[in-house]
């Protein structure tokens, strides 16, 4: 509950090899009209199969497992360093990393760093004992309370910044507690196995852990089944529910909003809240006034566990991974340093982040990818203008949304400085110093923003992120650096290949800004219609083309894509390749190109855009995305985006024959 804004996200699966590599890549054995993910990157799914630490491979992979190398090379530079300033950026990164490598002594302590608080938890005996210590368990990061409050922003005035409030208690969608197919029920299996498995590791029976984690189990049901599922929870109006404080206090009598507000040391001048959902709320306060008090502790053990039992001895991420085998088909755990390579680069991303820049990102590929995004713009203006749906009206507010978009490329023109704080010592434990972290991040969040102007220029992750987002209460497209390299952005390669990889990726992050969620915001980032009544209408009827089609495909045997979770991202990849390709066009009229590798121009393109999403994964993975994400998988991101390209049909030559063939009237055209 500590987000302070929301951000869209690409969530990149994959590029493969050199982008010009073209042949090495292909089966050419295939016609491209029947099957253009194995005619494009056949050769490469064989050449590349998955690995045993992987559920899923490819450029994301690639990319991750670079940045791995990379931040350990940086954080071993200190590593070594013991008698650094304590609280300079080497002393923390060096600290946490020799902490968390230090297996002899974690595997010693055992489950002993949350002994102290899993036997607060046991010795309770009131429902007002229990209330209180939720409360204090949930200010150090144990999640211990099933409702939170954050600092978000006003969805309706995006330049002020306003409490949010929501349920807690279910770490699954709606459809896992409702009605789950029978991927999501092997999913639920393994997690409540899992959550047995930890009861009988910090010392209950078997009856007791069964018990407890069924205890346990129904609290997070009984508030999961009653949140939105995830296609009602994409849609912004029904997560907006602004009231005053006084109200909060008055609609929701049972929690202690005030007791809650000052154990969590947030300030107590609110006086206006977002409250997410209401009925899981509701169902809060009754699980807080009616549910046993055994069951609830139960439930707080279990939280007291799970919060930090990444930072305990073996035996705790062994168990965890097992479930994971279950749930994504991974084969073998990451070893420890690449697992302490990731909890350093998330809980201190700007002090790793500021060191990633200054070695790996130069100057030069900002200004380079910075042209890239004004060509797409031109691009999608140019497409804006052309547009033959909409109304002069609407379209000049889109163009002007479209300019008004704040690009920011590889890293923050200004550090927010959010770590300067964090106290690492290493004479205490891993757990001892994650609370600390989050306890910072909470006064360093409330410090940094309460009552001040939002600066709508930060981005909304750390330069090391292998990803690209769209904000829309920023209105702004984020490409962080670690993903503007090769092989999605190749300053040695072609335009051709340039355009069909980081540009597709440019325009789908402009096009999130138009998606079905992103359109309902204006140019400020603010939830305002800007739409006239018939434009509108005609967008849905093309919209409902994209959602109605991907509804067909199915990604595992008798699992299909629902095409309505899944349309934001089928949308920004609609527009993100049509406007890279008007961008590739304009660009072409100026610096012509020929033929390479026995390759058009625009079917090098194309070839590019394929490689972004070419990947082996397991079927447990594919299905976990499909039912957890609202992005398609990989495969489908060509084979059911690119039929509906007229352009590739122009490339490759697309006859009606050929198996991908999509007649013209039945191909979505939006952006």
């Amino acid at each position: 509950m500590k987000k302070v804004i929301f951000a869209v996200a690409l969530a990149l699966g994959s590029l493969a090899g050199s982008a010009q590599n073209f042949k090495a890549n292909m089966d050419t054995s295939v016609k491209p009209g029947d099957d253009f993910w194995q005619y494009a990157v056949g050769s490469w799914l064989k050449a590349n199969p998955l690995d045993k630490q992987h559920p899923q491979n490819g450029a994301f992979t690639d990319l991750s497992e670079l940045n791995n190398d990379r931040i350990n090379a940086l954080i071993l530079k200190v590593a070594d360093q013991k008698n650094l300033p304590q609280g300079s950026d080497g002393q923390k990164i060096g600290a946490i990393y020799r902490l968390y490598m230090d297996s002899v002594g974690r595997n010693k302590l055992g489950y002993q760093p949350i002994l102290p608080y899993l036997k607060q938890v046991r010795g309770l005996k009131t429902r007002e004992e229990l209330l209180k210590l939720m409360y204090e368990l949930d200010s150090k990061g144990f999640n211990t309370a099933p409702f939170g409050i954050s600092l978000s922003l006003n969805p309706f005035k995006s330049s002020e910044l306003m409490m949010s409030v929501g349920h807690g208690g279910a770490s699954l969608a709606q459809e896992y507690y409702a009605e789950p197919n029978e991927t999501q029920k092997k999913t639920v299996e393994a997690i409540k196995s899992l959550n047995k498995d930890y009861f009988k590791m910090v010392g209950y029976n078997d009856a007791d852990a069964e018990r407890m984690m069924q205890a346990e189990w129904a609290i997070e049901h009984k508030i999961g089944v009653k949140t939105l599922n995830q296609v009602a929870s994409r849609n912004p109006m029904l997560t907006i529910h602004i009231m005053s404080w006084e109200q909060l206090l008055k609609d929701f009598k049972g929690i202690d909003w005030v007791a809650y507000r000052d154990a969590i040391d947030y300030p107590k001048d609110i006086d206006t809240v977002n409250v997410s959902q209401l009925e899981p709320l509701h169902i809060v306060e009754d699980i807080l006034a009616n549910t046993s008090i055994d069951d609830l502790k139960a439930y707080m053990e279990l939280h007291v566990i799970k919060a930090f039992s990444g930072y305990l001895s073996d035996d705790f991420s062994k168990r965890a991974f097992e479930a994971d085998k279950i749930i994504s088909g991974v084969q073998e755990q990451k070893p420890r340093w690449k697992r302490a390579v990731s909890t350093i680069s998330s809980n201190l991303g700007e002090t790793v982040g500021k060191l990633y820049v200054k070695e790996y990102f130069p100057e030069s590929s900002k200004q380079r990818v910075f042209r890239l995004v004004k060509d797409l713009q031109q691009a999608f203006e140019d497409r804006l203008k052309e547009n033959t749906w909409m109304s002069e009206e609407t379209k000049a507010k889109a163009i002007e949304k479209l300019h008004s978009m704040i690009i920011n490329i590889g890293y923050p023109d200004k550090w927010e400085d959010m770590e300067k704080f964090v106290d690492i010592r290493e004479d205490q434990n891993l757990v001892e110093n994650y609370i600390r972290i989050n306890q910072e991040a909470t006064k360093a969040i409330l410090r940094k923003y309460w009552r001040q102007p939002v600066d709508k220029h930060m981005m909304a992750c750390t330069p090391q992120t292998v990803n690209a987002f769209y904000n829309p209460l920023f209105n702004s497209i984020n490409f962080p650096a670690a993903i503007l390299q090769p092989p999605f952005f190749d300053p040695e390669s072609d335009y051709a290949a340039n355009y069909g990889a980081i540009g597709v990726v440019i325009g789908h992050e402009m096009s999130h800004g138009f998606d079905d969620q992103g359109c309902q915001f204006d140019k400020d980032g603010n939830l305002k219609n800007w739409w006239t009544a018939d434009d509108k209408t005609k967008y849905n009827e093309r919209t409902k083309v994209l959602a109605d089609w991907f509804s067909e495909q199915e990604a595992v045997p008798g699992l299909k894509v629902n095409g309505q979770k899944t349309l934001g991202e089928n949308i920004g990849d609609n527009g993100g390749l049509n406007i890279a390709y008007r961008a590739f066009e304009n660009r072409m009229k100026q610096e012509p190109l020929k033929k390479t590798e026995g390759f058009t121009p625009a079917q090098r393109f194309f070839l590019a855009y394929a490689r972004v999403w070419a990947s082996n994964s397991t079927p447990e993975y594919t299905a976990m995305l499909v039912n957890s994400d609202v992005h398609s998988p990989n495969r489908l991101r060509v084979m059911a985006a690119l039929p509906m390209i007229d352009s590739w049909y122009e490339a490759f030559g697309i006859k009606e024959s050929d198996k991908m063939f999509l007649a013209k009237d039945k191909r979505a055209v939006i952006w």
